[in-house]
């Protein structure tokens, strides 16, 4: 008689719970190895070392989770003191300073600016007025969600200055009014992994949904 297969035994004992109950006495025959390594311990002492193992692991994602909340409660904070800032300022000037501001100190990210594609009535040139590729416009128009990643090949460089050469990530906002873009933010970082493509982005969204509300608020734009 052919011996059953490992299969066949692991579905028997599923399917008979009550088997351990009539051979009591074989538990403590049966000897499997350490699940890490070294002496054969008896089935009890393994199930409760699987136990143990299991818990570990319960206690490692739960750790994980409330780490994650306690983050995403620090950030919600930053992105209110910014909203209240936001509200609180009734000019041009004061929405890019308070922007910069908080970007740079609650945010820590050290470069930030954007363009616009009109000039508000009574603003003086600023960069933010700077002429913008008709191609960025257009990929601008089509930023469903912030774009997060590279800086090669949008031509954003020159809009950050000096540090341009050293950037290694940055964070595209598209700035809009109803369905229309008016604008872009763009937020750079030396770091390469600082934006990545798999990150998260609704924190960006709703910055740049507050800044455009800000803008629109304080400025006037030419038809």
């Amino acid at each position: 008689m052919s011996a059953p297969f490992p299969e066949d035994v692991a579905d028997y004992l599923k399917n008979n719970p009550g088997f351990f109950e009539q051979y009591a006495d074989l538990m403590a025959q049966i000897f499997v190895p350490h699940p890490h390594g070294g002496r054969a311990v008896s089935l009890a002492e393994r199930q409760m070392l699987t136990l143990r193992d299991k818990n570990r692991e319960t206690e490692s994602k739960l750790a994980e989770l409330i780490a994650f909340g306690e983050e995403n409660d620090q950030i919600s904070e930053k992105v209110h003191r910014l909203a209240v800032g936001l509200i609180a300022v009734e000019t041009f000037s004061a929405v890019i300073h308070l922007l910069r501001f908080h970007l740079r100190d609650d945010f820590s990210v050290p470069h930030v600016t954007l363009r616009l594609w009109k000039t508000p009535d009574g603003v003086d040139d600023l960069p933010e007025f700077a002429a913008v590729a008709e191609e960025l416009q257009v990929f601008a128009d089509t930023l469903t969600h912030p774009y997060c990643g590279s800086t090669s090949g949008f031509g954003t460089g020159a809009w950050f200055g000096e540090p341009a050469a050293h950037l290694r990530s940055q964070a595209l906002v598209a700035l809009c009014d109803g369905g229309a873009t008016i604008g872009m933010l763009a937020l750079g970082s030396e770091d390469g992994k600082r934006f990545y493509p798999e990150m998260g982005t609704l924190y960006l969204e709703r910055i740049g949904e507050m800044v455009s509300a800000a803008l629109i608020r304080v400025a006037k734009f030419a038809k």
